[in-house]
């Protein structure tokens, strides 16, 4: 868990008040995601997992940057009508390039392709989260940059051999590189995971401070 994470202590104690707060409440997370599931146990103690069945096609005009928000909104509203007096969380993760988001590889061309361009550059990882309950929603986002060193061939055959890009946006997964391949350039280490643990407390903690209000 803690490696998920990396957050500070002021993130740390907001997530240990959320588990309290969130005590005995229905928490649903609108995604299949294990690291998302895990990331979500440091603030809520015991949560349903109900994946959203959503289009995910962005409007023409969804400039590239307001995506993950837009797809975490739909993801979370669609369980959210379902489980109206739930607490539902939805994420979603993009990975940015040069304003081209980067989805989960279909193949290992794909796979190639992207880590090539990945590969010795700084990119722009940017997570959506959005939190409803009772017809009420927030959301937000938060953007972190992530450096690649430069990858050989045989280092980017070798991580798809493995199988690990393909469920992943951007055909990569920060927490399978061990040796600084990939690094933090700027921002929070679990938004590339999945789930920003810092944006997300943060919300939660308006969300919940602000029930009752429309």
């Amino acid at each position: 868990m803690q490696e998920l994470i990396k957050a500070d202590k002021a993130t740390l104690d907001r997530a240990d008040r959320l588990k309290r707060r969130l005590a005995g409440r229905e928490v649903i997370l609108a995604s299949a995601s294990p690291r998302r599931r895990e990331l979500l146990s440091c603030m809520a103690g015991e949560f349903k997992v109900i994946p959203a069945d959503t289009d995910e096609t962005l409007p023409d005009y969804m400039p590239a940057k307001m995506a993950s928000e837009y797809l975490a909104r739909e993801k979370c509203l669609a369980v959210a009508r379902q489980y109206p007096e739930a607490i539902v969380i939805g994420s979603d993760t993009t990975v940015v390039v040069d304003d081209e988001i980067f989805g989960k590889p279909s193949g290992h061309d794909e796979a190639v392709k992207m880590l090539s361009a990945l590969s010795g550059r700084v990119h722009s990882v940017i997570s959506g989260i959005a939190v409803s309950c009772r017809g009420r929603t927030k959301s937000s986002s938060d953007t972190t940059l992530v450096g690649f060193k430069t990858l050989s061939n045989e280092q980017i055959e070798d991580y798809i051999a493995t199988g690990s890009p393909f469920d992943k946006a951007g055909g990569y997964g920060i927490q399978d590189f061990e040796n600084g391949e990939v690094y933090i350039e700027s921002g929070s280490y679990s938004n590339v995971v999945g789930l920003p643990v810092e944006e997300l407390t943060l919300l939660l903690e308006a969300f919940l401070d602000t029930e009752g209000e429309r």
